[in-house]
């Protein structure tokens, strides 16, 4: 292997010498063996040196398309700090007034502190107002549940294959009665007179 000084070196390993022949220099392998030196012919350009053509029109243009509308990045460039600082600065507001209210509501009186749950009662009243109507809605469903699992007694009587949630509701039929009854309705849904 001849000792000569290398002047340049391209991308694909090959080196130059002072009197021009090219050549791979020998390297030596993961396992300890040592690749031999080769020689390149001259002339011969490796994939890896060539340069790829650049039209610099049709650069332009790919350049264009990805910068998008000329004079709108120097908006989003302004707007974006913006937004971001307004938007944490009422972040920081709101965690400041949660904090705030925190600690008002550790510093209060046990009586003040049961005061904001006695809005919440007389909410509470209005729907035991008109439990006929809950009661109703509570009826409407269970006949619904009652009419479907009918059905499906019916398709399984005719033979028909159910799968196993179906065969669940076919079950709970009984069930579904005395729901019924418990809330003053019979089996077809009507209101049951009070008369004992």
């Amino acid at each position: 292997m001849p000792s000569v000084e290398s002047n340049t070196v391209s991308r694909a390993g090959i080196t130059t010498s002072a009197t021009g022949e090219r050549h791979i220099p020998s390297s030596v392998r993961p396992d300890g063996s040592v690749r031999k030196e080769i020689r390149v012919r001259p002339g011969y350009r490796p994939p890896e040196d060539v340069e790829l053509y650049k039209n610099r029109t049709a650069e332009g243009f790919r350049n264009r398309i990805k910068a998008g509308v000329p004079g709108a990045e120097s908006l989003k460039k302004e707007q974006d700090p913006s937004k971001t600082s307004s938007a944490a600065n009422k972040n920081a507001k709101r965690r400041e007034a949660r904090k705030k209210a925190a600690a008002d509501k550790d510093e209060e009186s046990p009586v003040k502190a049961a005061e904001p749950v006695e809005p919440a009662k007389p909410v509470e009243p209005a729907k035991p107002a008109d439990p006929e109507a809950d009661k109703e809605r509570e009826a409407k469903k269970l006949v619904k549940k009652l009419r479907q699992a009918r059905e499906l007694k019916d398709k399984k009587e005719k033979g028909e294959g159910l799968l196993p949630e179906q065969f669940e509701k076919v079950i709970k039929i009984n069930e579904l009665v005395r729901q019924l009854e418990r809330l003053g309705f019979d089996a077809q849904g009507e209101k049951k007179s009070v008369e004992t």
